[in-house]
């Protein structure tokens, strides 16, 4: 929780031997959540888990992307941030990662967006209106949506429904087969010039690469209206482009129309979120990956903060009470 060393405190407790005691654990839990130094779960964790360590390298062409600078990169980090520690400090469900009608914003990330009458530098929290819907929960950060375009300057509706699927859903999608031709950036004959809509239809004929990408896809057409630099837009290619058609069918048949409504239909899958999400903190808590054998003990934790309302300090305590935390050790070097 605060990736340093142990407090006084902590070391007291620990060596009268009272953390086995139930009460005195959880204690110790929400007294170090409470602390500042558990802001190491923000820098870390949920960089970890949000992908946050990749805006760095996250660079749109300025020539297509004129409001682009390491300003922005920096604004939608700081974002995702705070709103990730609102969530950790109010306590809150986990699920309101994905639904919180509030943002965290400073005058070049409000311009940005098209929020206004905020001015300065700092960072303020700012509740979204129904003209603002399209930017509640980490679907509208501008940090998922930059880092999920692609070198060619254009969003990539692929990684974004992979991201969906790895980091909402807790599905990731098989890895690609061996020699699958490339999207083409083509176009449809003579006199035609093919859609990304349109071009990814044709990569879905080939019998390869269809299984995948009719549950990828529609996620990532979906939030279409987000350009590469998280931009709101209604037209692929500035005002006299494409307009965006953001209308699709998921795989497992409901029709959405935007972000708003993929938002809502994902919701139905809340309890794969809240599972993923403990799988992968509990992957940050032991330092290693989760095994087929730890399985039953994060069942066992979704079940239980479940009755919690999905509470940000149970998943915690659940982690923290678990053998596999509690058993952890380090693994032997095997000789050569």
């Amino acid at each position: 929780m605060w990736s340093s060393i142990p407090d006084d405190e902590l070391i007291s407790v620990a060596s009268q031997g009272r953390l086995s005691n139930r009460g005195v654990l959880e204690q110790q839990v929400r007294r170090m959540l409470g602390d500042p130094r558990s802001d190491a779960l923000v820098g870390n964790f949920a960089a970890q888990l949000l992908y946050l360590r990749n805006l760095p390298a996250t660079s749109p062409d300025g020539v297509f992307y004129p409001d682009w600078d390491d300003e922005l990169r920096q604004s939608f980090r700081r974002e995702t941030e705070l709103f990730f520690e609102s969530i950790m400090r109010g306590d809150r469900n986990i699920v309101d990662l994905l639904t919180a009608d509030y943002t965290f914003v400073n005058e070049r990330l409000a311009r940005h967006y098209g929020i206004p009458n905020i001015y300065g530098a700092h960072f303020r929290r700012v509740t979204l209106g129904p003209a603002l819907d399209h930017r509640r929960g980490l679907l509208g950060k501008g940090s998922f949506l930059a880092i999920t375009w692609t070198q060619n300057f254009r969003t990539s509706p692929v990684k974004r429904g992979v991201w969906v699927l790895e980091n909402i859903l807790g599905t990731p999608p098989p890895e690609p087969p061996p020699n699958v031709p490339p999207l083409e950036d083509s176009s449809g004959g003579p006199g035609k010039t093919l859609t990304l809509r349109d071009q990814m239809t044709e990569h879905r004929k080939n019998p390869q690469c269809a299984g995948c990408h009719k549950i990828m896809d529609p996620i990532g057409f979906a939030l279409e209206n987000f350009d590469a630099d998280g931009k709101w837009r209604t037209r692929q290619g500035g005002d006299g482009g494409t307009p965006i058609n953001a209308s699709v069918e998921l795989y497992d048949g409901q029709r959405v129309n935007g972000p708003v409504e993929l938002r809502q239909a994902l919701l139905r899958y809340s309890p794969q979120f809240v599972r993923i999400f403990i799988e992968k903190m509990m992957t940050y808590a032991l330092g290693r990956g989760v095994e087929y054998t730890d399985m039953p003990a994060i069942r066992s934790i979704v079940r239980d903060v479940a009755a919690d309302d999905n509470r940000f300090s149970a998943i915690v305590l659940g982690i923290v009470r678990s053998a596999q935390f509690q058993m952890r050790v380090k693994a032997e070097k095997t000789a050569n």
